[in-house]
């Protein structure tokens, strides 16, 4: 097994989700589970782990953010893990995770009924001058939007314009590429 596994991004993804899932849903003091495949933890590691391996690499991320998220835990369904984050660790995002407004005002944009791809670049030109917006023909997302510099965010963003709503996906740069669009 690799032994220089990237706990911190595994780590930052974690909170970065438990941070969205704040701002779509509100914060309450709960445990918050997710899942996550095997190809999806192996890009975020950096490393190339079987499934057998991963559950001992999860053993020791779990000891590494252990001061930050409390006690987590994962469980294993063939090649898909969750990993649960008890209710300290979920607090710890609410109380010490700085909310750059980036992802609340992008949430909050595309949830209007009229929003457009234009308004949405507004939104994203608001935090950097460094976006970039490609159309997509891929039949699942209609564009995919990003900050070149990786600042506020590095993740990759799918939207689709359906019936009069968005709906948006946010990818790992890794992960995007992973889909082969």
């Amino acid at each position: 097994m690799k032994q220089n596994l990237d706990f911190e991004s595994l780590e930052k993804n974690l909170i970065d989700v438990i941070a969205e899932s704040h701002i779509k849903l509100g914060y309450t003091k709960s445990s918050m589970g997710f899942y996550y495949p095997l190809e999806s933890l192996n890009r975020l590691l950096d490393s190339e782990l079987s499934s057998a391996d991963m559950e001992k690499a999860l053993q020791g991320f779990c000891e590494f953010a252990e001061a930050r998220l409390g006690k987590a835990s994962y469980s294993r369904d063939n090649i898909r893990f969750c990993i649960l984050i008890p209710a300290e660790g979920v607090e710890y995002v609410h109380e010490k995770i700085k909310d750059t407004g980036f992802l609340r005002e992008f949430i909050e944009g595309i949830q209007c009924h009229n929003c457009t791809i234009e308004d949405i670049l507004k939104i994203f030109s608001h935090y950097s001058e460094h976006v970039k917006c490609e159309k997509l023909d891929n039949g699942e997302f209609d564009y995919l939007l990003y900050f070149e510099d990786g600042v506020p965010d590095t993740y990759r963003y799918c939207v689709k314009f359906e019936g009069g709503h968005i709906t948006y996906h946010r990818f790992t740069q890794k992960d995007y590429g992973a889909l082969g669009f």
